[in-house]
């Protein structure tokens, strides 16, 4: 494991190839610190969100009107954690125009989908300014929760990370949606269930 500032620093989770910036879908989950469950409880199959979970709801909701190139697909909120799909829908001409280095043309992307073809030749992941990517987008939905839940809750608080997942395919999109609306009906035998 490499040290950083003399320290051991855990390998970031984030796909190397990849800059989180770029057009595509991705599935989320954001979990609580110590997996407590402040956003409710799930009874009789449906979720039944605290005023916390109320403020996740509102916050998720919110998050277009802070990135406007953000689209929503499903979601939802957990005792503990929350599922998405995240759609960074950025205009060509915001995103510049990415072409095939081999024939100068411009390179063919999925409509909301992580484009399949090689990006051998686009720049790969990398520090920079990090306010139009997902990353930027987690930590602003983190942040607004956090600011309203501790006027209740004084130590509601994040794990430091998230998973994400790269939907690069209709047949993922379908499988991951379903998996997200139907995580109230399947809490009892879910991972994160407490």
């Amino acid at each position: 494991m490499k040290k950083f500032r003399n320290k051991y620093r855990i390998p970031s989770s984030r796909a190397t190839f990849w800059d989180y910036g770029w057009n595509g879908a991705y599935f989320v989950t954001i979990c609580t610190k110590g997996m407590e469950a402040h956003f409710g409880r799930v009874a009789g199959e449906k979720m039944i969100l605290s005023e916390i979970g109320q403020i996740a709801k509102k916050c998720w909701l919110a998050i277009p009107n802070h990135f406007p190139f953000v689209k929503l697909d499903v979601h939802v909120i957990m005792p503990n954690h929350v599922h998405g799909i995240i759609i960074i829908d950025k205009a060509d001409v915001e995103m510049g125009e990415i072409t095939d280095n081999e024939n100068q043309s411009p390179l063919v992307e999925t409509q909301n989908l992580a484009s399949l073809q090689n990006h051998t030749s686009l720049p790969k992941n990398k520090f920079g300014p990090q306010s139009r990517n997902l990353p930027s987008i987690i930590r602003g939905f983190k942040a607004g929760v956090t600011k309203q839940a501790r006027t209740i809750l004084p130590e509601f608080s994040w794990q430091p990370r998230y998973h994400d997942h790269i939907i690069r395919n209709d047949e993922s999109w379908n499988r991951i949606a379903n998996y997200i609306v139907n995580n109230p009906l399947n809490w009892q035998t879910d991972k994160f269930y407490i």
